[in-house]
């Protein structure tokens, strides 16, 4: 692969992120700052697409996922606990509340949403067959 593509690659996935970032502070419910805001990819193969995200420290009882208006919102919180006896002296691992939104792609079946939670890795994968327009906000259980 040639300089020029791999280079063309970093500043499409930076423009990426910079794109997500900015509908995360304009969409309503994620304007407020996050300490910690996981990493994700999106996959897309013939079939479905994919969102992965790293939870690491998580449960999956401390994760939610709605889906709203073909958006879905995956939130939860990482806390520090310490012991009464203990401090934190050095502090490098991101804390505190979360919320992600992905917009759904019109060729993704909002009806065929599963999830599953592995490793500290949260699935969440869509069919790419129908189409559905219901707005009404669906709970996403985790498997």
């Amino acid at each position: 692969m040639s300089n020029f593509n791999i280079d063309l690659e970093k500043q499409l996935s930076k423009l990426g992120r910079d794109i997500q970032q900015f509908v995360e502070r304009t969409v309503p419910g994620h304007s407020e700052p996050s300490s910690f805001n996981p990493p994700s990819d999106i996959v897309e193969s013939k079939d479905h697409f994919v969102i992965f995200m790293d939870l690491p420290g998580l449960s999956k009882k401390q994760v939610k996922i709605s889906l709203k208006n073909r958006v879905i919102t995956v939130s939860g919180e990482r806390e520090l606990f310490l012991e009464d006896d203990e401090k934190l002296i050095r502090s490098e691992r991101s804390e505190g509340a979360f919320s992600r939104a992905f917009a759904i792609p019109e060729k993704a079946d909002e009806t065929s949403v599963s999830a599953s939670f592995t490793d500290g890795v949260l699935k969440i994968k869509l069919s790419k067959t129908g189409l559905d327009d219901e707005s009404d906000s669906t709970s996403i259980p985790i498997n």
